[in-house]
């Protein structure tokens, strides 16, 4: 079994919520458009001015998606 790679982006600023709430409409974008098997998109808040964006994807695919969509960062994701 492959392991699952959470492709994350940080939003920072009284913004963050709705901006990473809008990013993940670009995520979902892409998935559709170049037909990216992703696991899971989302966003969390992390707090009143700190929330992220993010996509869960097989780590083979994970250095593709990466050097296109540039995250700020990356973490092996275990939740099911």
């Amino acid at each position: 079994m492959s392991k699952k790679i959470k492709l994350i982006w940080d939003f920072k600023g009284q913004v963050a919520t709705k901006t990473a709430q809008h990013h993940e409409v670009h995520l979902k974008e892409f998935i559709l458009l170049n037909k990216v098997e992703s696991i899971k998109t989302g966003f969390e808040i992390i707090n009143e001015f700190h929330a992220i964006a993010f996509m869960v994807v097989n780590e083979d695919k994970m250095l593709s998606v990466r050097d296109l969509l540039k995250p700020h960062r990356g973490e092996i994701y275990s939740k099911f």
